[in-house]
C-alpha cells in the first residue's frame, strides 16, 4: 500500500494537472488573447502553491529521516526557486 505522503502528493499533482487541462480548454473556448492571458495568469498562482504544498507533504513524510540542517537547505532551495520565478 502507498504511504500517506505519496498519496497526498499525487492527489495534489492530479488536481493541478486537471486545472491545467481545464484552463487550456477555457482558453480555446474564449478564443481571445486578453481573456486567455487572464486565465493563464490565474494558473501562475496555482503553480507555486502546488510546489510548496507537495514539498511540504514530502518533507513531513521523511522528516524523521532528515536532519534539521537538510530540511533547512531544502526550504532555502524552494525559496530561491520562488524568488527566481517571481522576479
Amino acid at each position: 500500500m502507498w504511504e500517506k505522503a505519496i498519496l497526498g502528493m499525487a492527489v495534489l499533482r492530479m488536481i493541478s494537472g486537471s486545472l491545467e487541462l481545464i484552463a487550456a480548454l477555457l482558453i480555446l473556448k474564449v478564443n481571445q488573447v486578453e481573456k486567455a492571458l487572464l486565465i493563464n495568469s490565474g494558473l501562475a498562482i496555482v503553480g507555486p502553491f502546488v510546489l510548496i504544498a507537495t514539498t511540504a507533504i514530502g518533507l513531513l513524510g521523511i522528516s524523521d529521516r532528515l536532519s534539521f540542517a537538510k530540511i533547512a537547505w531544502i526550504l532555502l532551495g524552494i525559496t530561491c526557486i520562488l524568488i527566481g520565478v517571481r522576479k
